[in-house]
């Protein structure tokens, strides 16, 4: 998925002992980390989780994981490989994962975990847990109050011609269709490298405008096309940590962008869980 959402799956070996799935194994699927208590209880019993099963949560040491239990055969390392194969039951893996983490976080603050990050039983998160109590417990302060909010920048070469004039072919080559044929092709190529010039000054002018307001900004990848992206191509694909209550005025300090550019386009996202700032600088094995 996009700055919105996980985007890699977590290898990382799991613990040891196995939980009984009918007549398959099933191991333990973490969707997010939050403070036990009333709020997380909540809502894991309003979730539906991977394959229908029940969310519940699992606790140590006054934190909580989100879990389900799913079949090791989906969403261990080599099911997980034949889904990043079969793009429609990816999608519907990720849609999911997402929809349990926003169920949670519109009632309590929640570090989301990365996609098909398992452990084959409970007791294998409880251990997480207690290893990184430390990290998880200060990421939760640390984004108390916070959203994610997704800023791309998208330059369209095809707007910026059509927005420019028609470009002017000189009398001495309007009797030589080639001349005129390449004085266009030279015009053309002028725009988009102006539109794309453009684009990248309009993407440094956000990171400007923002730099004081957002908590902090991560630099995803650009898109490459995909069902969410827009016209044109997307060279700047950002994201921003920012306080709930300034996310109007973030919006509104960039409506203005971009200004007299033509093929050059902004789309703010959001908001969201925080995704893009839930992982710890540095990460233990065990699945998390």
């Amino acid at each position: 998925m996009s700055a919105d959402g996980p985007s890699e799956v977590d290898r990382s070996p799991v613990a040891e002992s196995r939980i009984a799935w009918g007549s398959t194994a099933g191991i333990t699927y973490v969707y997010a980390i939050g403070r036990a208590g009333a709020p997380l209880d909540a809502a894991a019993a309003k979730a539906a989780g991977l394959e229908e099963g029940q969310v519940r949560t699992v606790e140590e040491g006054g934190l909580a994981a989100l879990v389900s239990t799913v079949p090791e055969a989906m969403y261990g390392a080599e099911g997980m490989q034949a889904q990043m194969e079969d793009l429609s039951q990816l999608e519907a893996t990720v849609r999911r994962h997402h929809a349990v983490v926003e169920t949670a976080y519109e009632s309590t603050g929640v570090l989301p975990m990365r996609l098909a990050t398992v452990y084959l039983d409970d007791a294998g998160v409880v251990a997480m847990l207690r290893e990184r109590a430390g990290e998880f417990t200060e990421l939760l302060a640390w984004l108390d109050g916070h959203i994610e909010l997704g800023v791309k920048v998208y330059a369209d070469p095809r707007e910026a011609r059509e927005a420019a004039a028609e470009p002017a072919v000189d009398d001495a080559a309007s009797d030589s269709p080639g001349r005129a044929y390449l004085q266009r092709r030279r015009a053309q190529r002028r725009t988009h490298r102006d539109a794309y010039r453009a684009a990248g000054v309009v993407a440094a002018q956000v990171v400007d405008r923002v730099t004081e307001l957002a908590r902090a900004r991560v630099a995803h990848r650009p898109q490459q096309g995909g069902p969410d992206s827009g016209p044109g191509e997307n060279i700047a694909n950002d994201a921003y940590l920012v306080a709930a209550d300034r996310e109007d005025e973030f919006r509104a300090i960039l409506a203005d962008l971009p200004a007299d550019a033509p093929g050059v386009r902004i789309e703010v996202t959001g908001p969201w869980a925080p995704y893009s700032f839930a992982t710890p600088s540095s990460s233990s094995s065990g699945g998390a």
